[in-house]
């Protein structure tokens, strides 16, 4: 059985995967240190994600697929268990972001879709209230975990607008600012992703503050999710999801072209080199 789990987590996907893993490795017979030999990853990390005590990233499931050879069973799980730590609204909206056929955004901030770990973990450190290095590794994990929307076989379609102000506020350390930059010029390269930059001079306007999601699913259907810095709204009226989409179009109108765009970025990419 998995250690500290309380009865309220007993049951979620996040300890039916902790429990899977201990199975599994019971299974084969191996210890955890021979599981460690053949992963390259650290005995106690691997206990801990046997007592549901850390969640791990995907590179870590992969490979514990390949040395168990259970195909995606791993992955899927984890897909499943990295939304326990998500508010209710934001994991709903997660459960149609992995479905989505084309996602528009608009984002004030660099979003997690296209931030480093090493950035992401500088904002996610920063916040008023701090939280434990188990914590902040944890949400870490959960929001790179979101990118692997865009690795599967068939990605959905991305166009991200980027608010100037968003490339303009740097992290103190420069080394992790260029990556960051650099990481947002190299996406921009996808045959799937388009990046567009919204300049100061485009003024004011309606969704500044926050942030926008559009996702539309192969049937058609469509959503939006406003997210600000401490909530989130998932609109689901198809006449309230028209208007944001029309907010949107506005937006996109002033935004500089996908070329322009690239040719911002990577400005700042030159100009940012330690």
């Amino acid at each position: 059985m998995v250690e500290n789990n309380s009865d309220e987590d007993e049951g979620s996907a996040r300890w039916v995967l902790a429990c899977e893993l201990r199975r599994l490795r019971e299974a084969s017979g191996k210890s955890l240190a021979q599981l460690a030999e053949d992963t390259n990853y650290d005995r106690t990390y691997l206990h801990r994600l046997e007592t549901g005590e850390r969640l791990s990233k995907l590179p870590v499931m992969e490979a514990l697929d390949a040395a168990y050879g259970t195909g995606e069973l791993l992955v899927r799980l984890w897909g499943l268990a990295r939304l326990d730590g998500f508010k209710d609204k934001y994991r709903e909206f997660m459960k149609l972001e992995a479905k989505a056929t084309i996602m528009h955004a608009y984002a004030s901030a660099i979003p997690g879709l296209l931030q480093t770990e090493d950035f992401s973990r500088v904002v996610l450190s920063s916040v008023a209230t701090p939280i434990s290095p188990d914590e902040l590794e944890e949400t870490v994990a959960a929001r790179l975990g979101r990118q692997e929307t865009l690795q599967r076989h068939r990605p959905p379609h991305v166009r991200v607008i980027l608010d100037e102000a968003a490339l303009r506020r740097p992290v103190r350390v420069p080394g992790i600012w260029h990556d960051q930059l650099a990481r947002i010029s190299e996406a921009a390269k996808a045959p799937h992703t388009t990046i567009q930059v919204l300049p100061f001079s485009a003024g004011v306007h309606s969704l500044m503050g926050g942030s926008l999601w559009l996702l539309w699913m192969a049937d058609g259907g469509a959503v939006a999710y406003l997210e600000g810095n401490r909530s989130g709204e998932l609109i689901e009226e198809p006449e309230e999801v028209e208007q944001y989409r029309l907010s949107y179009d506005r937006l996109r109108d002033e935004a500089l072209s996908p070329s322009d765009s690239a040719a911002f970025i990577e400005q700042l990419v030159e100009d940012s080199r330690p």
